[in-house]
């Protein structure tokens, strides 16, 4: 039996992707914290099919292939740029694999070290670098392409006609503010922009944490009449305070931020609530957050069979903590 496309699963109803691959990665010894290069995909192989796993049996609709950082010019910079072929392709064939036929793989191209703003021949050459791993990727079977983290819509753009050209559908997520791209457009502009070019699906990753990013979504969502995604980071970025990554433990004490499995479970069904259609995680989304999202959007995926049961803990002072509320409560 074929499997939906990206598309009909959206029009289906809400769809759940996974979560952060590069950070947990690097926490647990097989991703460099710098130049953060996806090499795992040749070295390590098992450890990315691991990850990938835990978030399918978290409930994961949709497996990202950890192409992030994968272009030829970010490569070249941790001296691996003659590997473009094999990473990306290894990449996709280790998403495959541990998505079967139970979930989508998304191919992944992000912003680029090449890219300068109305430069000519620096547009030409990120076009070319899009064309370059979007074909590697596509050549391997991927469902569809993600474009991510795009902080320039003119950035944005390019990656969007490399996708369109490709034949794959497209999903353009942006990792802007609240005043929008860092190229001058408004959120809603760029929400405009992006669907009069024809994405399938358009949204917002990375930089803030859920309630940041929903308010962001919120305004796209009213902007635009096309598919809604927003995969924020697992970390708490207090308004005024600008993105996480200008906060002074970025990026090795991140954990004194981390957001609770409550705080993912409440912004999935707000999410869903606004018209969110694609709803997952970035940078610190883990898979027992993935699995508290899928379980407030009223499923229950393989993983759920050991969602915890204080009430039969072995301290009864502990039992009293098994009502949800308490732990609502808690994370506030």
């Amino acid at each position: 039996m074929k499997k939906l496309d990206i598309l009909d699963l959206l029009k289906k109803g809400t769809v759940l992707g996974d979560g952060g691959y590069v950070f947990e990665l690097e926490r647990r010894g097989y991703v460099q914290a710098g130049p953060y290069t996806p090499e795992v995909a040749l070295e390590h192989p098992e450890a990315l099919e691991q990850l990938h796993v835990e978030f399918l049996r978290a409930g994961a609709e949709v497996l990202q292939a950890l192409t992030f950082y994968a272009s030829e010019d970010k490569l070249e910079i941790s001296g691996r740029a003659h590997l473009i072929q094999d990473i990306n392709r290894a990449a996709v064939r280790i998403a495959k694999k541990a998505a079967k036929d139970d979930a989508l793989v998304a191919g992944v191209v992000t912003l680029t070290p090449s890219y300068e703003h109305g430069n000519v021949e620096s547009l030409r050459k990120v076009r070319g670098l899009f064309d370059h791993q979007i074909a590697l990727q596509k050549d391997e079977g991927v469902d569809f392409i993600i474009g991510e983290t795009f902080i320039n819509l003119e950035e944005a753009l390019l990656a969007l006609d490399a996708i369109k050209a490709s034949g794959l559908p497209s999903m353009l997520t942006m990792n802007f503010t609240v005043d929008g791209s860092s190229d001058g457009f408004s959120v809603e502009d760029c929400a405009r922009r992006l669907a009069d070019r024809g994405a399938d699906i358009i949204g917002m990753n990375c930089n803030y944490d859920p309630e940041v990013s929903l308010m962001i979504v919120e305004r796209m969502r009213k902007a635009v009449n096309i598919h809604i995604a927003c995969q924020p980071v697992a970390y708490s970025t207090p308004h005024g305070t600008g993105p996480f990554f200008d906060h002074y433990c970025f990026p090795l004490s991140l954990e004194q931020l981390q957001l609770s499995r409550f705080e993912l479970a409440s912004f999935a069904r707000r999410a869903r609530d606004i018209g969110v259609g694609y709803i997952g995680g970035c940078c610190g989304v883990l898979a027992y957050h993935v699995r508290a999202m899928a379980e407030a959007l009223g499923r229950r995926p393989p993983a759920s069979e050991k969602s915890p049961n204080l009430a039969r803990h072995v301290i009864p002072e502990i039992r009293t903590r098994s009502d949800e509320e308490y732990w609502h409560a808690a994370a506030h």
